[in-house]
């Protein structure tokens, strides 16, 4: 009889950042586990601040070969909240409309992330952005990086 594997619990801060709103923007991940650690980047010539902090989430959760147990820091209230004020969920049951009746922005990266979250066994942790916490200020040192590269 095999039992079934314990998932791995993984580390990830993700950050986005764009040099106008919208504009060329860019996108980081750190993921850590066991001591070790990866980074991840990305970029695009024109887009908004909320898709790059939603593509650092979707491309972290993405690159993970395993189903696992993440702890996603994020300092991206619109994604945090998202999740943990069930935002997302009247979205879904509403047709991917706001309360305000109006269709929801980056649906597409937002049904991405869903399917990530779906796979494997999320938790947003909301930290405060350009604040004391090292790991949150080198993600986003590293995703303003991304951006300069366009």
């Amino acid at each position: 009889m095999t039992r079934p594997q314990k998932k791995k619990d993984i580390t990830i801060y993700t950050d986005g950042a764009c040099s106008g709103n919208p504009g060329p923007g860019g996108w980081a991940a750190i993921l850590m586990y066991q001591g070790k650690e990866r980074v991840i980047t990305g970029a695009e010539p024109d887009t908004t601040n909320n898709r790059m902090e939603l593509m650092a989430v979707v491309e972290a959760l993405r690159v993970l070969k395993e189903p696992v147990r993440a702890a996603v820091h994020t300092d991206s209230a619109y994604i945090a909240n998202a999740f943990q004020q069930k935002w997302i969920d009247n979205w879904q049951r509403k047709g991917w409309m706001t309360a305000g009746k109006k269709p929801v922005k980056n649906q597409d990266l937002w049904k991405a992330l869903l399917a990530q979250v779906e796979r494997h066994h999320v938790t947003f942790v909301k930290v405060k952005g350009h604040a004391d916490d090292e790991l949150n200020n080198r993600v986003d040192r590293l995703a303003v990086e991304a951006l300069k590269l366009q």
